[in-house]
């Protein structure tokens, strides 16, 4: 038998920090002092070391259609032709910015708001942004159906904070002169010129205070949490009523265009997530001039299609959206950009050969059986939770026991038949495969909520829980080391993956996931005492949270805590339930002691490699802004002072650094 390694990287330990002060430090602070982010990166650690490698390997299967012969089929052919009208670089620079100009020429040919609303629709089937943005997804009323949600956009700051908050101005600025540069370039064209609307001095603050009075609208990233009032079914007449300064019809007629089916028809009802965003929109589209709605609308058309023009549009696209706001040095390298393209339009053409080469049968039920013992590990919890009574109790356990596992890869894969590829048309690919996976939205309306659907390519470097089907996924992109190492003691795997499993099935009751019965239905299944308690909790967890600063920012930069509550549960229950699915694994055998460490140790020591990354000064602000989860550092630390069991493993004791009195620690699950 191959000998067991305890999946702990020695090299990476700082010895001269302690465990009990600093745990995530100590687990990786060698590799801290001495890492240097990659130019081309803002960030570094676990997750983009996983990122690069299903890069690699998407690469490899891309190269190998790429030199395929025409006998390997037509989707090797669809995934070759797609690569190469991307790199090739001598007919993008030929093409030049002749593929939007048609778009643009359409733009400033509207002459009435319904015609521009019409193009809207149709530009967002495409992949342009619009101001309101629509996507299927289950009633959250009546989990077994399918509808269209609306919710807010318009932006192209990442969120509306940007608009608002005076730490944001230098980036408003900077905005402004990257929006003017880019219609430079695209008026640097003699035949684009004439299909920009009006005087183009000034036109970066045209745009600007028009999104600024969208962002006036906006919902924060708080209030968003919220599913309750996230929740507002409305038919079409009513849509239209609550907001008629907008065509509706004509918008929506538009987006199903590729459905055959009349939009109202599509959006016979819908769930509007932010019903007072829509009004402020829709005033805002009666009363600003419609030559500010065309420059906006061709702003949207820049900017998405900037990354597949020539290479002085999309560096300029990468000065702003790259190196200003998240800090990275230098663009990516084209290949790179080229295999994200392919992920983005062919994803699981690219996924079947994926699992075929890199996902193991083994794999597979080695996931399955960690994440039984994690089940089991949440029936004894909430079986011996002393502040939930047994009415509560009785409905968590009977929600646990109907979440869908969904591991490594779906059973079923997308066809792409119907997306044409040229490998002479970049722009029109990108259309043409946006308009195609716009239209299988749209599908999904005519069948049932399908609970063992995958939402997300086999490749993907990530793990999610959806409320709607009470359904947790983990693609086989995420499941390698050190999140998930087959060739290791189960001490650190029940520590990374398995926490990971925790986490995601601890969503189903968080702040959001509670609100919602096994088959994914917006129920009130908790007693007014258990709920009460449970606020109680969770607030307790806010409050810890809401006081740290990341190191690399200035004390002033701290972590949202009402933001991040639903990941910070997700984590503390996580990892918590993962120690005793851990200890379930063990049965009435003991853990080994390997390289020096008990398998608690090693268990913990498991869950700060995982989290382990190093973030650019301008990402981290960033994501303190829209990321809900709190920085690494803070999802091992601050997550492990809570569990007992830490202090076990590690004999934590008053004044070392991550102590806290026992009354102070939050346990939830």
């Amino acid at each position: 038998m191959p000998e067991t390694v305890s999946g702990i990287d020695l090299s990476r330990i700082d010895a001269d920090v302690r465990p009990q002060d600093d745990l995530y430090g100590y687990v990786n602070g060698a590799w801290l002092r001495t890492c240097e982010i990659p130019a081309d990166r803002v960030h570094a650690g676990s997750v983009s070391d996983l990122r690069d490698q299903a890069e690699m390997d998407v690469q490899a299967i891309i190269m190998a259609a790429v030199t395929a012969p025409a006998a390997a089929g037509e989707e090797i052919r669809r995934i070759a032709e797609l690569y190469s009208s991307f790199m090739d670089l001598d007919a993008v620079a030929e093409a030049g910015l002749t593929p939007i100009a048609g778009e643009l020429a359409d733009i400033a040919a509207v002459t009435d708001r319904s015609a521009l609303a019409a193009l809207l629709g149709r530009l967002q089937r495409t992949g342009v942004s619009g101001a309101v943005e629509s996507y299927v997804s289950s009633d959250s009323h009546d989990a077994r159906r399918n509808l269209v949600q609306l919710t807010q956009s318009g932006l192209g700051l990442p969120d509306e904070s940007y608009y608002r908050t005076a730490g944001f101005a230098e980036i408003r600025a900077a905005y402004i002169e990257h929006v003017d540069a880019m219609f430079a370039l695209i008026a640097a064209d003699p035949a684009l010129r004439a299909s920009l609307t009006g005087d183009l001095d000034g036109i970066g603050k045209r745009v600007f205070e028009l999104e600024h009075a969208l962002a006036a609208g906006h919902w924060d990233v708080v209030r968003r949490r919220d599913v309750e009032s996230s929740y507002n079914l409305r038919t079409f007449a009513e849509l239209t009523e609550s907001a008629p300064e907008f065509d509706w019809a004509a918008w929506t007629s538009a987006l199903t265009a590729g459905v055959g089916r009349p939009g109202p028809e599509v959006h016979a009802e819908v769930v509007v997530r932010q019903p007072d965003y829509l009004t402020t929109f829709a005033r805002l589209w009666a009363d600003a001039p419609l030559a500010d709605w065309q420059v906006w609308t061709a702003w949207q058309v820049i900017r998405r299609r900037a990354p597949y023009l020539t290479d002085d549009v999309a560096q300029q696209h990468f000065e702003f959206y790259g190196r200003t706001l998240t800090g990275a040095r230098q663009i990516r390298e084209r290949w790179k950009r080229g295999v994200a393209l392919v992920q983005d339009l062919l994803p699981d053409a690219v996924g079947k050969i994926f699992i075929a080469e890199h996902f193991p049968p083994q794999a597979r039920a080695k996931l399955t059986e960690m994440v039984s013992h994690l089940r089991e590990a949440y029936r004894r919890s909430i079986a011996d939770l002393p502040w939930m009574g047994p009415e509560t109790k009785i409905a968590a356990t009977a929600k646990l026991e109907k979440i869908v596992a969904k591991i490594g890869y779906p059973d079923h894969w997308l066809d792409y038949s119907d997306v044409h590829i040229d490998p002479n048309d970049l722009v029109g690919n990108y259309r043409r495969g946006h308009a195609a996976a716009h239209d299988h939205q749209l599908r999904r309306l005519e069948s049932p909520v399908d609970r063992a659907e995958w939402l997300t390519p086999a490749q993907t470097v990530n793990a999610f829980y959806h409320r709607g089907m009470n359904a947790i996924t983990f693609p086989a992109g995420y499941l390698r080391p050190p999140y998930f190492d087959p060739s290791a003691d189960d001490a650190a795997n029940y520590g990374a993956i398995g926490a990971v499993i925790g986490h995601e099935i601890g969503h189903a009751f968080d702040d959001q996931g509670s609100t919602h019965d096994g088959d994914g239905t917006m129920v009130d299944w908790w007693t007014a005492t258990d709920r009460a308690e449970f606020h109680r909790r969770t607030r307790a967890l806010i409050d810890q949270y809401a006081v740290l600063s990341p190191r690399e920012l200035p004390d002033e930069y701290t972590v949202n805590g009402e933001f991040t509550i639903g990941e910070n549960i997700g984590d503390l229950g996580g990892l918590s339930i993962a120690m005793t699915a851990y200890r379930i694994s063990l049965g009435d055998g003991e853990s080994p002691i390997l390289d020096g460490f008990t398998g608690a140790q090693r268990f913990f020591m498991g869950w700060a490699r995982m989290r382990c990354a190093k973030v650019r000064p301008e990402e981290a602000i960033r994501r303190l802004t829209a990321d809900p989860h709190s920085p690494n550092e803070f999802r091992c630390n601050a997550v492990v002072r809570n569990i007992d069991a830490f202090y076990e493993a590690f004999e934590v004791r008053p004044g070392d650094a991550l102590y806290l009195e026992p009354e102070e620690r939050v346990r939830i699950w």
